[in-house]
């Protein structure tokens, strides 16, 4: 044999696996597709932002949290529907059951453990679509890594390079597996192309050129390729009807490698594939003005004070709120009338909302928290715009401003092709300054009946919304505030949420319900652990936790039973 396991996947939950198992002595061959230069895959370009319940940073701020209420947030976002008797979400919800026990427990003292550390301001990501028991977090429970995505795959690189260095550990960079070994029905190895080496930066695109084959022996292969988020056939092939149609025009929020091309080769081996039309995807999309792989989008992290609009200008109703519910939001844009006609839709906004409120998604885009900077993230308060958003608004294709409704509502049209004096607008100026002049009436006192400006208050009484994350309520019309802004959102592809179905030591099982001997999966490939760990939809900050949790289970699993 070349290793006692075969780990396919150089991403977060691939390291995390190996890192467990190099600390038991055991021989991993790790096998990516893109150079091992680069370790870390998606994870690295992530924000870094994690699911905890009941810590020291929420205690802090005020914050009370149970493991309780987050198994009833969970719950209730899941939506799990798919049970009894073979049902494709028996394991995911067991899964979740786990990982929640894990999020209110272990998991923040074992992250201290390997050095990792968070930003004390916790965020509140996806708020909810307005009751208890349905979709959304009850309390704040986004705990920012000190130091991004390369803070936290830091850790288990430095665990997995430690094992080359004492031969525990081989790295094959640029091998892509085109199939997994059986011996007497077991997974006993994989099959590879060997891909010319190519001198990328991490993230780019690189050669698919064949240079030869390779095959790999081990007791047992673990999968943790990720997911589909790349490849915009295979996330078209199984978008799902209650999400209306798929767009034709998105940005990519992944890598050009995160294209799912394992899927296949595990399923040939008898695992069994569950819930692949459920998916992740952000409404909040822009385009790179400096783009790393092909379509590269960027998404916006919003505060709740802006207005949404759809494409033809109309304001989104109650609870499609920036912040409150992403798959929710995506559903109406893409089947409500008048909104499904169009690939984009708009924020409007303030000049003090956009330097108060938002925020970019990914490490590049956070260089004070990425550089553990102290002095940058105070700047993030005394800058009018913070830089990298400044430069989407210099640079990008999809920011406009004005100092009127009309000018701003006639720019928003030159920006889509509509509206250049051939006719009427997409976005009507006088509806819009109707619009806001309606919303501005709201501040006049603590009354009021519109919902978003009654959440907007609501949220400014947590001291990290109102510290970093909500502009004080104005008037729109304010020139104070201004100029008025607006910014073109399109979807942007992000996670798969369905995958190979698995046991809780992250064994792949068959269709019977059996494991498939000595095949593994963890990550994204395995949805996050069970092949459905979240159902329907996502808490946020639950990504990177379940590579961790997933290919935590199974490195232990394996370092036990080999």
């Amino acid at each position: 044999m070349d290793a006692d396991v075969v780990v396919v996947g150089a991403g977060l939950a691939g390291l995390v696996a190996t890192a467990e198992l190099v600390a038991a002595g055991r021989r991993v061959a790790l096998v990516d597709q893109e150079s091992t230069r680069h370790l870390g895959g998606q994870a690295w370009w992530s924000f870094g932002g994690l699911f905890l319940v009941d810590t020291p940073e929420q205690r802090r701020m005020g914050i009370a949290d149970t493991r309780d209420l987050a198994w009833q947030d969970w719950t209730g976002t899941a939506g799990f529907d798919r049970l009894g008797p073979g049902g494709e979400d028996g394991w995911g919800q067991r899964w979740a059951r786990a990982y929640v026990d894990w999020a209110s427990g272990e998991k923040r003292a074992w992250l201290r453990e390997r050095g990792v550390r968070f930003f004390p301001v916790v965020g509140w990501a996806e708020r909810g679509d307005g009751t208890a028991t349905g979709h959304g977090n009850s309390v704040p429970r986004f705990h920012i890594v000190w130091g991004t995505g390369p803070a936290i795959v830091e850790p288990f690189e430095r665990q997995v390079r430690a094992g080359v260095e004492a031969g525990l550990v081989t790295l094959h960079g640029r091998h892509r597996v085109t199939g997994l070994v059986l011996t007497d029905g077991a997974v006993t190895g994989v099959r590879c192309d060997v891909l010319r080496e190519d001198g990328v930066e991490r993230g780019m695109p690189s050669t698919r050129e064949v240079v030869g084959q390779a095959e790999l022996s081990a007791q047992a292969v673990v999968v943790t390729s990720g997911g589909i988020g790349a490849n915009a056939d295979l996330v078209r092939r199984f978008w799902p009807d209650r999400l209306g149609t798929p767009p034709q025009d998105m940005v990519t929020g992944v890598p050009a490698h995160v294209d799912g091309s394992m899927l296949d080769p595990v399923a040939d081996a008898g695992a069994r594939l569950v819930n692949r039309d459920r998916m992740w995807h952000y409404t909040e999309g822009l385009a790179n003005h400096a783009p790393v792989w092909p379509g590269h989008g960027i998404r916006i992290l919003p505060g709740p004070s802006s207005l949404w609009l759809d494409g033809s200008g109309r304001r989104l109703p109650a609870p499609y709120f920036p912040g409150f519910d992403t798959l929710g939001t995506l559903a109406h844009l893409r089947t409500a009338e008048g909104a499904r006609e169009h690939d984009h839709s708009w924020f409007v906004a303030t000049r003090t909302i956009l330097g108060k409120e938002y925020a970019l998604s990914g490490s590049e885009q956070n260089p004070d928290l990425t550089g553990r900077s102290v002095r940058g993230v105070l700047g993030r308060v005394t800058t009018d715009v913070p830089g990298p958003l400044r430069a989407f608004v210099d640079h990008g294709a999809d920011v406009v401003e004005a100092d009127t409704p009309e000018k701003l509502a006639a720019v928003m049209n030159a920006l889509v092709g509509d509206g250049d004096g051939h006719g009427e607008g997409l976005v009507d100026g006088g509806r819009l300054r109707t619009l806001l002049e309606a919303h501005d009436r709201e501040l006049d006192n603590d009354y009021g009946k519109d919902l978003q400006t009654a959440l907007v208050r609501a949220a400014r009484r947590s001291r990290g919304d109102r510290l970093v994350r909500t502009a004080p309520p104005h008037r729109f019309l304010d020139p104070d505030h201004g100029p008025l802004v607006a910014l073109r959102l399109r979807v942007l592809t992000r996670k798969t949420l369905g995958g190979v179905q698995t046991d809780l030591d992250s064994r792949a099982l068959d269709a019977q319900g059996d494991p498939v001997p000595g095949l593994y999966a963890a990550g994204e490939v395995a949805g996050f652990g069970g092949g459905g760990v979240h159902g329907y939809r996502s808490l946020e900050g639950t990504f990177l936790g379940g590579c961790l949790f997933s290919g935590r289970a199974a490195g232990r699993a394996l370092a036990r039973d080999l």
